[in-house]
């Protein structure tokens, strides 16, 4: 039997030899002073059908102590009784390790993440990227995907709503059980601990509506008279033309914001002909997978004489670019979120006006004026590229009543504008206040 002792008093010699211990267990001392655990054993038959004689390697001292080795052997003869081979079962056991590695749950999100982000917007495969690495990845990005359950995604749910973020808890739920599902197709995963986590989360607030300037005004009169006098504020005020142009344009063509900041010259057509048209493609649409998918889903806009006239001219502005609207800093990229909002604030519209609220007087004003026609109600709804219930249906509408769409929005032109200078009027104007103070009335 060996103690600490002796193993600390083994001295290296001219050719390797061992020191026994019981059951099998012995010191090998190498001549370079080395001192490893090893354990011989038989298990199964060789060629000549004798029992094989196999050696395990238990570690090195003094890293492994003597106690810690005859533990080792301890759990190997156990496993010789159950008719398991000790060397395969710690490979088999060191392949999971590394496997377990390889499968953590920020490795699969991201290959998560690159079979998804064709199909996505730029903008939103870098919003769940952010949301993941903010709020996913520190909690349990590390961890085997095996040893996450239910209660520890719903205490990262929690700490994100415990800040008041609870419509991110709730999306970073469906984003966390998305990539469940994905390893449980790909074998890397058996369950979905995020599957039944919804109910678990604080409700959803109900949204609030986008404020727009003719809210609480009943008369249709009053509302035109609200859109007009905003746009000629917001003309006065001092910035590049290239804003109160984006600005003109989303409220003449009622789309959605971030259709108007990433708005390519590309997506223009027939600008000199009779049927001026803005074809914006399905990939950059608001609406599921599918819709974004779809051969003929782009939206298409007709123009107005109006926005056929802001983006004439634009054209000496940033004809050159790829984008009508590029960042002032970075040309390749589009005009921020916040831009147009900015302008509407300054202009004296702070929490009465924001872009996507001419969609709501769009769609106000020209389904009550007077001289509506039956069926207006639907083609507005087109006009706005509401998402209908029958997919089916909205495929095959998506180019129809399109001569009725370009009469109302020319009617919408007509109406928005008439007290508006030319576009071309408001190139060439000071940027600044030299007076920034509230007043900043100095020229």
């Amino acid at each position: 039997m060996l103690t600490d002792a002796k193993i600390k008093a083994a001295k290296a010699r001219d050719a390797a030899y061992k020191l026994a211990d019981a059951g099998q267990l012995f010191l090998h001392v190498t001549p370079a002073g080395g001192k490893h655990w090893r354990m011989n054993y038989t298990f199964g038959r060789n060629a000549a059908g004798k029992p094989a004689q196999k050696t395990l390697t238990l570690g090195s001292y003094p890293a492994v102590t003597l106690l810690e080795a005859r533990g080792k052997r301890d759990e190997a003869k156990a496993m010789l009784r159950e008719g398991r081979d000790p060397a395969v079962e710690r490979r088999v056991a060191a392949q999971s390790r590394a496997t377990e590695h390889e499968n953590t749950f920020q490795a699969v999100a991201e290959r998560w993440l690159e079979v998804r982000k064709p199909t996505w917007s730029v903008v939103h495969a870098a919003d769940v990227l952010r949301s993941l690495e903010r709020d996913v990845f520190p909690a349990i990005g590390g961890l085997p995907l095996t040893s996450i359950d239910s209660p520890k995604v719903l205490e990262l749910l929690n700490k994100v709503e415990q800040r008041g973020a609870i419509e991110t808890a709730h999306r970073l739920r469906q984003r966390i059980s998305d990539i469940f599902v994905y390893a449980i197709a790909i074998g890397n995963a058996k369950a979905d601990p995020a599957a039944s986590l919804g109910k678990a989360l604080r409700k959803t607030p109900r949204s609030k509506a986008q404020p727009s300037v003719i809210d609480r005004l009943r008369e249709h009169d009053e509302q035109i008279a609200a859109v007009r006098k905003m746009l000629r504020a917001c003309d006065d005020e001092r910035c590049r033309a290239v804003t109160k142009f984006a600005l003109r344009l989303l409220a003449l063509t009622a789309v959605r914001p971030n259709e108007v900041h990433s708005a390519a010259w590309s997506e223009f057509e027939d600008l000199d002909g009779p049927e001026p048209l803005w074809r914006i493609p399905a990939a950059r649409m608001k609406g599921d997978q599918d819709r974004k998918a779809e051969e003929h889903g782009d939206h298409l806009v007709p123009l107005s004489r109006q926005s056929v006239a802001i983006v004439k001219a634009l054209r000496p502005l940033t004809g050159n670019y790829r984008l009508l609207f590029p960042s002032d800093r970075h040309v390749h990229k589009p005009i921020s979120e916040n831009t147009l909002r900015a302008l509407l604030i300054r202009a004296g519209y702070y929490q009465r006006h924001v872009p996507h609220g001419f969609r709501a007087a769009f769609s106000t004003i020209m389904n009550e004026r007077p001289d509506r026609q039956e069926g207006d109600r639907a083609v507005i709804d087109l006009m706005l590229a509401h998402v209908p219930k029958n997919k089916v249906e909205g495929a095959y509408n998506r180019a129809a009543y399109m001569g009725r769409r370009r009469e109302v929005a020319q009617v919408w032109g007509d109406l928005i504008t008439a007290d508006l200078e030319p576009p071309e009027a408001l190139v060439g104007r000071p940027v600044r206040w030299v007076d920034n103070s509230p007043e900043r009335r100095v020229a």
